[in-house]
């Protein structure tokens, strides 16, 4: 007679004879992605108020110096070029690197004196309601490693985004939508999809990217000429098929993702067309989001239809804007994109707020790195800042963070951070701890040892928690 045989690894075997705990929870572990829910909602490790994110991905690295780290020093240093033994000459005379001040001025805002540039005319409005976090660093200035670093606490790519992780962790309140769900740009980010990836996850858990032009998802409706009623039918009898192939290749995992993303996309049929339209939506909620107003109405679009999924209960939601990456005419360049964002994050918080969901749902705004105080000469007035990993701010607000405060510092001209200086592994362990989640806990067995988001653990950065 002949019987299914179950392909695995030695290294596997050998590991799941022992009796220890690690063999245990691996064995569940095993059991969960069998079964047929991978994305039911479970418990968090810790009681936690933030039951969704919202990431907003400022794409090629904002500069901290010209939007919430004022740097007045830099008024006097301004084409200057510094060398080390501190004698400063004119940056035009020597044709080298030079120190850039800021083309935009600064306001304290709300009643936590939150520093901002004056051109957030409504993010200013909700200052209170932020965390800003000017400590952080990362490892890389390479725009595509940076990328998967801030997004998968990997710089080399093909391991889980954070989406992937938290939805992992938790699961889904929506099972009729993907828990984890990216709105990009027309073009992808650097670094493309493995930004949103399930890495070695099971498939269950990558980012689904929504376009922002045409059919938000292709081929997720059947050709006109297929009634519901067929479809129904068809995925009943693949369902049959396949999973006769299930139980004679238990090895093959991604054929019960596949499964679930047939039924998924099936589901989805009647869900997302509801929860795209904004034709429910009242003309002072669009105008708040900026929606037909010409620089904010990509944005805006992308921020109401965050708060729209988080209301159906997305887990978490990606939005990507850029590129922040101004080399030059810095003025120009970070002026329209704040322009483009401004209005529509600042209507996505009152929003949020109005609706009793901002308790519920920790918004986190960041670049893949901040940018230096200095920049090479190009034609002296085109004034821009390189890439700096030893300096950025993050912001947060919603979801348990510690709303209105500034926490770290950086150094006179914004180049290094120097107080409360943590590394990116720790924001990312704090983000899931807002989120329930314990970075030690929450681990996936592979090539031979138990991962993390971390890579290498990291510490709850305590100061931004409420």
């Amino acid at each position: 007679m002949n019987r299914p045989v179950y392909s695995m690894p030695r290294r596997s075997f050998l590991y799941g004879l022992g009796t220890s705990l690690g063999s245990v929870a691996l064995s569940t572990l095993l059991a969960e992605e069998s079964g047929s829910n991978a994305l039911a909602p479970r418990s968090g490790h810790f009681p936690a108020k933030a039951k969704h994110c919202i990431f907003l991905m400022m794409e090629g690295g904002p500069s901290h110096i010209d939007t919430f780290d004022p740097k007045p020093a830099l008024e006097k240093l301004h084409l200057k070029e510094f060398v080390r033994n501190g004698e400063q000459k004119s940056a035009m005379e020597s044709g080298k690197r030079y120190y850039v001040q800021s083309p935009f001025k600064f306001r304290k805002w709300g009643e936590s004196g939150a520093d901002m540039a004056e051109n957030w005319e409504q993010l200013s409005q909700v200052a209170d309601e932020m965390c800003f976090f000017r400590g952080c660093q990362v490892d890389s200035v390479n725009h595509p490693t940076a990328m998967y670093q801030m997004n998968c606490g990997n710089r080399f790519g093909g391991d889980p985004a954070i989406g992937a992780w938290v939805t992992y962790g938790l699961g889904s309140p929506n099972q009729d939508l993907p828990g984890f769900m990216v709105l990009p740009e027309i073009s992808y980010p650097q670094g493309g999809a493995a930004n949103w990836s399930n890495g070695y996850l099971p498939a269950f858990f990558q980012g689904t990217p929504l376009r922002p032009h045409g059919a938000p998802i292709l081929d997720i409706n059947p050709p006109s000429h297929v009634s519901q009623q067929e479809q129904r039918q068809s995925l009943d009898l693949l369902m049959q098929l396949n999973k006769r192939h299930v139980q004679q290749h238990p090895e093959h995992q991604e054929l019960q993702a596949r499964l679930a993303s047939y039924e998924l996309a099936f589901r989805m049929q009647t869900e997302v067309p509801e929860v795209l339209s904004i034709e429910g939506e009242t003309a002072q909620t669009l105008d708040d989001y900026g929606i037909d107003q010409g620089p904010t109405d990509s944005f805006g679009r992308k921020c109401l239809l965050a708060r729209k999924l988080v209301e159906k209960g997305v887990r978490f939601i990606q939005l990507y804007n850029g590129t922040w990456d101004s080399h030059d005419y810095i003025e120009r360049a970070h002026g329209n994109l704040v322009r483009g964002v401004d209005r529509p994050i600042a209507a996505l918080i009152k929003d949020l707020k109005q609706r009793s969901l901002l308790d519920e749902t920790l918004i986190v705004w960041c670049g893949e790195f901040g940018r230096t105080p200095d920049n090479g000469v190009r034609n002296g007035t085109a004034y821009g800042r390189d890439h700096n990993p030893h300096a950025m701010t993050i912001w947060m607000a919603g979801g348990g963070c510690k709303a209105g405060h500034t926490i770290g510092a950086t150094d006179e001209t914004g180049m290094n951070a120097v107080e409360n200086v943590r590394h990116v592994r720790d924001f990312h362990v704090t983000l899931l701890r807002l989120l329930g989640l314990d970075d030690n806990k929450l681990t996936f067995y592979h090539a031979g040892r138990f991962k993390q988001l971390s890579q290498f653990g990291g510490k709850v950065i305590d100061e931004l928690i409420a």
